[in-house]
């Protein structure tokens, strides 16, 4: 009797454990449900924007989401602090939240004119209801009913507490063979007025390309420390392939085709378009034109309010690999905000032996988007294989945060953030 209890227990036991730990890996930027589209979360006001808030001030964060089921349902959202690395901190949610743990969403419009119907949500985040009271990073997870088994999506949104002034530039690498195709990023932290004993290791570092965590560089050292200043300027820390200007589509108004549309088929209750093939472009010279680094932004030509009145449409991209032969060994991905920076295998691009391209479609809102190709090596998910060559001249926006651990903190606090663009060359503007 006592080893079948024991037994039960010990099941129990990994069945805690099992569960428990597949919370802790859930993903900051994970979609979960096929009902829920165009996800975005970004500083009021701009859409191409990495949402980041100062601590106890007025800062504001939009978060929108549609619901393809177009009912009503009840959705919640809340905070989950973590460390530079997103791993979860263990603290009560108390110990950094005040007010209310759960925050219901009240603003929603059903579609108005869209083919497409669909239920658009809307929150206005920090609310005064529930909000952080600690810097740092946070997940933002919305789930239904109240019920946080329910999770729908998360979101990352970073908690900025000033206390770091940032100095950055970009420059060509040392190494001769990545001097004409790759940004380094050199930058000074000053933390004056810290306790600081040891900034070395209290001090964490964190540099992101065009917003993306993809590819975020972190876990490395300062070059030079003198006092409460840090100097990190090494040959191989901050140094990214500076790709190329992003490919794009302009999807505004379904019925008003870009030369980038080939076809297009209209329906009573949808739409599909269909994209001209692209081809790899590192073979061609670098031409600069302005683009959204990645990212996408919602425009809807025909109605007033791009969130509600925008419909939706099936478009379909085509990749033509050289000679019309499949790469070998590689799998190809359609990549960029439009798809989460993913590489699930439901992204996955598949090749049409009969019209020797790659396909795959996406269901996009109207909007511009910025795109591009990425292979991957089946059985090695990195490094990333880019189709459109590195340049140093190319224009990218480089984020880095500074975070801050005291002896005596729980959690790590973000108390620096500096952007700068690196075809401007101007020096990055700390806030």
């Amino acid at each position: 009797m006592k080893s079948a209890k024991f037994n039960g227990f010990i099941l129990v036991a990994l069945f805690f454990l099992v569960f428990s730990g597949q919370g802790l890996a859930q993903s900051p930027d994970s979609i979960y449900g096929n009902n829920i589209k165009t996800v975005r979360l970004y500083n009021s006001g701009n859409e191409l924007s990495l949402p980041v808030i100062k601590l106890n001030s007025g800062d504001k964060a939009d978060l929108h989401f549609d619901d393809l089921d177009a009912d009503v349902k009840y959705y919640y959202y809340t905070y989950q602090l973590c460390n530079n690395d997103w791993t979860p901190v263990d603290l009560n949610q108390l110990d950094y939240m005040a007010g209310f743990t759960q925050v219901r969403i009240t603003a929603y419009n059903f579609s108005s004119i869209a083919l497409v119907r669909y239920t658009h949500y809307h929150a206005v985040l920090p609310d005064r209801s529930g909000y952080p009271t600690k810097s740092g990073n946070y997940i933002v997870k919305v789930f239904l009913n109240g019920d946080t088994s329910q999770l729908v999506f998360t979101k990352r949104l970073l908690i900025l507490e000033p206390k770091a002034s940032i100095l950055a530039k970009v420059t060509q690498p040392y190494t001769p063979d990545l001097y004409d195709t790759h940004q380094r990023i050199a930058f000074t932290v000053a933390v004056n007025g810290l306790d600081a004993f040891d900034a070395g290791q209290q001090i964490k570092a964190v540099i992101l390309k065009n917003y993306r965590w993809d590819n975020a560089q972190s876990n490395f050292p300062p070059t030079f420390v003198r006092g409460t200043s840090l100097e990190y300027n090494s040959a191989t820390v901050g140094v990214f392939p500076g790709g190329k200007e992003w490919r794009w589509v302009e999807l505004s108004d379904f019925h008003l085709q870009s030369n980038r549309v080939l076809t297009a088929d209209y329906n009573d209750r949808s739409t599909e378009i269909f994209l001209r093939p692209d081809g790899p472009r590192d073979g061609l010279r670098y031409v600069y034109y302005q683009d959204k680094n990645g990212m996408f932004s919602g425009a809807s030509l025909r109605g007033l309010n791009p969130y509600w009145e925008a419909d939706y449409a099936t478009v379909h991209f085509q990749f033509a690999p050289p000679n019309g032969i499949a790469y070998p060994g590689m799998d190809l991905f359609l990549f960029g905000q439009l798809t989460n920076y993913n590489l699930t295998d439901s992204l996955k691009m598949t090749f049409n032996p009969d019209k020797k391209v790659y396909e795959t479609h996406l269901l996009l809102k109207q909007g511009n988007y910025d795109y591009t190709y990425v292979g991957v090596n089946q059985g090695t998910p990195s490094p990333l294989l880019e189709f459109d060559g590195n340049w140093y001249e190319t224009e990218n926006i480089y984020t880095i945060l500074i975070y801050y651990r005291s002896f005596t903190d729980r959690s790590d606090q973000l108390i620096g953030v500096a952007t700068i663009d690196s075809r401007l060359g101007q020096p990055g503007v700390s806030f």
